[in-house]
């Protein structure tokens, strides 16, 4: 919709019609239920929809909606054990070997990395299961214990130059259609990495979404190289004619 080379600054209408694009499969996933996943699609619909020339108060209008929403969502949308989740974030000491063990247990993975790192398969917290998921949620804390603050460096560089890389095939793509699918992509690559890193640190609720192309799992592997296959093929066509 957003790429009908005809169309000027999105509307009202093209909003509302890509929004519920947006919420059919979100609440469809919700019903799984896997909050995690059916989240990454938000981002991905504000990002199309701001490079299709949204502008930034309709933005600010659509955050001030999600906020006035949250009550709601809390109230009569929210399972118990996401509630709990929110509430542990906030507080994990309230529940120490409950909803908050993983909390605690992923800030100390991280803390105890230091600056050069344990050593491959040296750290304690991960290899002695203290940190539960650490294969898979929390691969990220194992990284910082095992790596130390300059393995995460590395690492934070490489999905870095990675995202500038996509970044680069928005502009050189030949067609709107092209910009949107690169970016609706990068977004949701995007979001993951961010959110997986603050949640492993402790900055963020705990959720269960993977690290990208770091977190063990073949659907997120097969999903995140398909996505940036799309993205190589936009790159690759801006040769053709």
């Amino acid at each position: 919709m957003f790429a009908s080379e005809n169309r000027g600054t999105p509307t009202w209408t093209d909003l509302a019609i890509g929004g519920t694009l947006t919420i059919l499969p979100i609440v469809l996933i919700m019903k799984e239920p896997d909050l995690g996943t059916a989240v990454t699609l938000i981002p991905v619909f504000i990002a199309v929809a701001y490079l299709a020339g949204m502008r930034m108060r309709i933005l600010g209008l659509l955050l001030l909606c999600m906020l006035l929403a949250a009550p709601v969502a809390w109230k009569f949308v929210m399972n118990p054990y996401q509630k709990s989740r929110i509430s542990s974030f906030i507080d994990p000491s309230q529940d120490a070997k409950g909803t908050g063990y993983q909390q605690i247990q992923a800030r100390i993975t991280v803390g105890s990395g230091g600056l050069t790192g344990k050593g491959f398969k040296q750290g304690t917290q991960g290899q002695l299961r203290f940190l539960p998921v650490a294969h898979n949620d929390f691969i990220f804390s194992v990284l910082a214990e095992e790596q130390g603050f300059a393995g995460v460096l590395a690492a934070l560089g490489l999905y870095l130059f990675v995202i500038l890389r996509a970044l680069e095939a928005v502009s050189l793509a030949k067609d709107r259609l092209g910009s949107y699918l690169v970016l609706g992509v990068l977004a949701s690559f995007t979001f993951q990495v961010v959110y997986n890193i603050t949640m492993s640190a402790g900055l963020a609720p705990v959720k269960g979404l993977t690290l990208p192309l770091m977190s063990y799992g073949g659907s997120s592997m097969i999903a995140t190289l398909a996505g940036f296959g799309l993205v190589l093929n936009v790159r690759m066509r801006r040769f053709t004619n």
